[in-house]
């Protein structure tokens, strides 16, 4: 999607257009890509644009997708296409392609979107095994990336490298939705198919039994890559038929570090959670995986961590029982925005030097509510240290401690009860201080990059010091774009 305009080959393999054609307004400028269903090109936009589009839109570098009618005889590749074509303009934000025009199969099928400069994750595959650096670099954009996704009712169901572009500020785009399911949009490849539907080595359990409406399917795929992008190998091989698909029901991953001794317990942990058979096991969101890849010191590390080979015949009847459990469960389908709902992340936003013992209390309470209504909850304890805006503030306390430290005591004391009570394991509970000369800015900033649902903090109770000060609580229930609840003494 990304390379260079080529010469275009012989009209019978680019769909029987040229370069210079016009195809309802966009001229042909240059042929891209052949893939297995569609042909790219490069096309600039001849007629006048639509009504209401800005100058940005216009000068839009543009890619037109057309299905290869020469593998028609592969239904799943025309309804794949009616699919894209369905859900693409529906999505929007950075992590999609803008989506500029459609045609229909009556006389010209096509789709005009934004063209993503710059190459797939496709050619990492060739240099892996990549720097654990890297590996965790691509894992939180993609997770972002998803996660957005996930909010606006899509499931992907075919992330793998050629799908996953980068914009020049790093930003994931996912591409190719004729595999996706939208909670809102008819299903027509589940109407239409009776076999599992997917790319062999990325598809989840779920996926190779039919299921196509649970998130959490995409986080499989993205441990597939992550998987492949630390060691170099394929977890669960390129199967091609669906009695090879339906071994990693059964089947464990050989764990990272037996093939690569230098990868990290913690990047070990994320890989085989996100490979868990059972759904419920995995990350239950790409913002609670991105969350945690950013506080990997904090990452609890369980059996998973430390395993050097696979189970052996009790492994395999441990992952065949946890299959079966999970499609016990599978009958209730909840879709996309519906299992996030289910999977929040609460900021605790605390002034533990500040707050009235009396005031950290109630938030506790507050905070155990919001958490305890969702089990699947995370929850970050966030402190903001103020700081000057040039780099000249005393870092330590009067008694000589480290303020940072003495702040990420102070938060892990105050929430070690909410721990206890709610039973907070597998990295639900991380603890982060932060410097900033604006501690309102610092908790909005945290909240829209970490994908928070619910802020809880608190608010001074002598109104001649809110005076003085500002309000912080005002200001982050003034600019947050998620729910803030304000406990006061």
């Amino acid at each position: 999607m990304g390379s260079d305009p080529a010469a275009a080959p012989a009209a019978r393999e680019t769909g029987g257009l040229s370069v210079g054609q016009v195809v309802d307004g966009f001229r042909l400028e240059g042929y891209l890509h052949r893939g297995g269903m569609a042909h790219l090109w490069a096309v600039t936009r001849v007629a006048a644009p639509a009504a209401g589009e800005d100058a940005a839109d216009q000068e839009m570098p543009l890619v037109m997708k057309l299905p290869r009618l020469d593998v028609s005889d592969d239904p799943a590749a025309v309804v794949g296409f009616e699919v894209e074509q369905m859900i693409l303009p529906v999505l929007r934000g950075p992590h999609v392609p803008r989506f500029v025009a459609r045609g229909d199969f009556t006389e010209r099928p096509y789709l005009v979107m934004e063209r993503i400069a710059g190459e797939s994750l496709r050619p990492r595959l060739d240099r892996a095994p990549l720097p654990v650096d890297e590996v965790r670099a691509i894992a939180i954009r993609v997770a972002d990336a998803l996660h957005e996704l996930h909010r606006q009712d899509l499931v992907h169901l075919d992330v793998k490298p050629s799908n996953i572009m980068f914009r020049p500020d790093g930003t994931a785009v996912l591409v190719d939705f004729g595999l996706s399911r939208h909670d809102r949009l008819p299903d027509l490849l589940e109407e239409e198919f009776r076999l599992p539907l997917g790319t062999g080595p990325y598809m989840s359990p779920e996926q190779v039994r039919r299921v196509r409406d649970d998130p959490r399917s995409d986080l499989f795929a993205l441990g597939v890559m992550l998987y492949h992008f630390t060691t170099g190998q394929r977890p669960f091989g390129a199967p091609a038929t669906v009695r090879g698909l339906r071994r990693r029901l059964w089947t464990e991953p050989i764990p990272p570090r037996a093939h690569r001794p230098d990868c990290p317990p913690w990047l070990q942990e994320v890989i085989l959670r996100c490979l868990e058979v059972d759904p419920d096991r995995r990350w239950q969101s790409g913002a609670q995986l991105a969350l945690a890849l950013q506080a990997v010191e904090q990452l609890p590390l369980t059996e998973r961590a430390a395993r050097n080979a696979t189970g052996g015949w009790w492994g395999r009847w441990r992952r065949w029982r946890a299959t079966l459990r999970a499609e016990a469960r599978g009958e209730t389908r909840l879709g996309a925005a519906s299992q996030l709902m289910k999977s929040p992340i609460v900021l605790a936003a605390l002034d533990i030097d500040g707050a009235a013992p009396e005031l950290l209390e109630l938030l506790r309470e507050a905070v155990r509510r919001a958490v305890a209504a969702e089990p699947g909850a995370r929850l970050a304890c966030v402190c903001v240290l103020r700081a000057g805006r040039v780099a000249m503030d005393d870092r330590a306390a009067a008694d000589g401690t480290s303020r940072h430290v003495r702040q990420l005591v102070g938060l892990r004391h105050w929430a070690r009860p909410l721990a206890r009570s709610l039973a907070l394991d597998e990295g639900r509970l991380t603890y982060h201080v932060l410097e900033a000369p604006d501690p309102a800015a610092a908790i909005v900033d945290f909240a829209e990059r970490n994908h928070v649902d619910h802020i809880v903090m608190g608010a001074r109770g002598n109104r001649a010091l809110r005076r003085y000060l500002g309000s912080v609580s005002a200001a982050v229930v003034a600019q947050a774009s998620c729910t803030v609840t304000v406990v006061k003494a």
